[in-house]
């Protein structure tokens, strides 16, 4: 239930053309451990209650809690196993990024996606937007993180010109 799977590439091949309005995945649940979360801040975000258990524990939180940069990590790492066959181009933004509740050692998490609008490119034919409301759930049920991603996906005429040598 802890950390990520092995690597494992593939080609996704669900073009945009495949995506469905109201298109719900969850993903695994995953814990989150103390160890992980002090390491991530130390290296990335090393703001005293995020990298330092014993200060952290004269935080308002009471303990280490995740730095808002390591839950998107694991937003990511959980994203990847659920919406890897999908043909992105890229993601080109967030909207509505809330951080509602703070991950804490021991919190097992999973991630939700929907699909909420899909717009065909009015420029290229190559590819469409999909706006997807993403949420990551602790085991209670609340909702830790939420924000709507905004990504370019390939169409089937861009898969095709991509694979033509």
């Amino acid at each position: 239930m802890t950390g990520a799977p092995p690597f494992t590439p593939a080609t996704p091949s669900r073009a945009f053309e495949d995506l469905r309005l109201g298109e719900r995945r969850r993903s695994r649940a995953r814990a989150v451990t103390q160890e992980e979360i002090v390491a991530f801040a130390r290296q990335y975000d090393p703001q005293w209650f995020h990298a330092d258990p014993a200060l952290a524990r004269q935080s308002v939180f009471g303990e280490v809690v995740a730095s808002g940069i390591h839950v998107l990590a694991l937003w990511r790492q959980l994203d990847h196993e659920i919406n890897a066959d999908i043909d992105f181009v890229c993601g080109i933004g967030w909207d509505e990024l809330r951080l509602k509740r703070a991950i804490r050692p021991g919190d097992v998490i999973h991630v939700t996606s929907e699909i909420i609008e899909l717009l065909p490119s009015t420029s290229r034919d190559d590819r469409g937007i999909a706006r997807t409301r993403y949420a990551v759930v602790t085991a209670d049920g609340a909702e830790a993180v939420s924000f709507i991603s905004i990504n370019l996906v390939y169409t089937r005429a861009g898969q095709a010109r991509r694979t033509v040598p």
